[in-house]
């Protein structure tokens, strides 16, 4: 752990440039839908929005004028028919709005839509936010790279989310974790050495506690927790190595500590390759769309000169490996990085696992 300042000043907003743009209209993530990100900034008035603790969430509800919500809610329902459904009018009369929040917290300032289907009372949400080329080259890398689809439409300056279910890794941390068994706990070590090469290998950075979730699964006879990236605006932008690793961040020092006391150091490095062998599967299965989107990055500005250099030379430090002093733009590095997990780790066996050859 380190105490460290990790983050840079505020990340800016980068506009989707015409390779990524043709990429999202291949791959059916660009939709023509019946609002924008700036429609939603014309509520006439918010309240806070506390939790079950009456503490402040950081999001505020917001209110519309009696015109505007009647067109702002229909237009709500139409996204979400586009990107939960076929994108008719038919199910629009049994959906209503039953919330729009806004989080002043953080870069991207998103909207929480609130959506109930008003026959049998089930709920989901969609966020609403403005469009950032990191933040969709992370979600694309998430669908391919993690063992989670992930669906969310482009349109101009608007980007669609679906909602990712799950446990606040802050709340989990603090209220749930010291009441699970020393086997969930054992578990949630060995998820977390996991998410953590993950996280490192696609470069998504700051994945403090509260930018991922915690998902229990309940198995036949327990519950198995998975870990997931909810927030991805700090895709391939940052110039520090360790911001890529979430063992960095004082926010994890309980899951940091938890793989301490109940993994072994072989243990760790087991599941560390077990992890990079897998995700060379999925670049390997996923090939042409991640070299399709890697091309857009690699020709794309997505993060500042200095933060290249510096990044490029710290990734050479900790593998060697040359190529990553010939990166010119943060998409060479991302493409660098991935051509050699799959070079390395592709074809890992058990047999190379027990004889430690890696």
């Amino acid at each position: 752990m380190s105490e460290e300042k990790l983050m840079s000043k505020k990340k800016p907003a980068y506009p989707v440039k015409k390779r990524l743009d043709i990429y999202l209209n291949r791959y059916n993530r660009k939709i023509e839908i019946p609002i924008f990100y700036d429609d939603l900034l014309r509520f006439s008035g918010s309240v806070t929005v506390y939790d079950n603790n009456d503490e402040d969430t950081l999001w505020v509800r917001v209110f519309y004028s009696d015109f505007e919500r009647e067109e702002i809610d229909l237009s709500l329902k139409k996204v979400y028919s586009i990107l939960h459904s076929d994108g008719s009018n038919r199910i629009l009369e049994y959906l209503n709005i039953d919330a729009i929040d806004y989080c002043t917290f953080g870069n991207s300032k998103p909207f929480r839509i609130k959506v109930r289907n008003i026959l049998n009372d089930n709920y989901t949400h969609f966020y609403v936010k403005k469009t950032d080329a990191s933040r969709i080259y992370g979600l694309e890398l998430e669908h391919m790279l993690s063992p989670y689809n992930l669906n969310f439409l482009v349109y101009k300056d608007t980007l669609i989310e679906e909602h990712i279910a799950g446990i606040p890794g802050d709340v989990f941390i603090k209220e749930m974790l010291p009441n699970c068994t020393e086997s969930e706990k054992a578990q949630l070590a060995k998820e977390f050495v996991k998410f953590n090469e993950r996280c490192m290998i696609r470069l998504l950075g700051d994945m403090r506690s509260y930018n991922y979730v915690i998902v229990p699964v309940h198995d036949f006879d327990h519950v198995v927790y998975r870990i997931r990236a909810i927030d991805f605006d700090q895709q391939c932008y940052e110039g520090k190595f360790k911001v890529y690793l979430p063992q960095f961040f004082k926010e994890n020092f309980k899951m940091v500590e938890l793989v301490s006391s109940k993994l072994q150091k072989y243990s760790v490095d087991q599941y560390k390759i077990e992890e990079r062998s897998i995700v060379a599967k999925r670049i390997i299965s996923s090939e042409k769309r991640i070299n399709q989107l890697v091309n857009a990055a690699k020709t794309d500005k997505i993060s500042l000169a200095e933060n290249i250099e510096r990044l490029k030379g710290e990734i050479h430090e900790f593998t060697l490996d040359v190529d990553f002093k010939r990166c010119k733009t943060m998409g060479d590095v991302l493409d660098t990085a991935l051509e050699f997990v799959k070079r390395n780790y592709e074809d890992v066996s058990m047999k190379q696992l027990i004889e430690k050859k890696f």
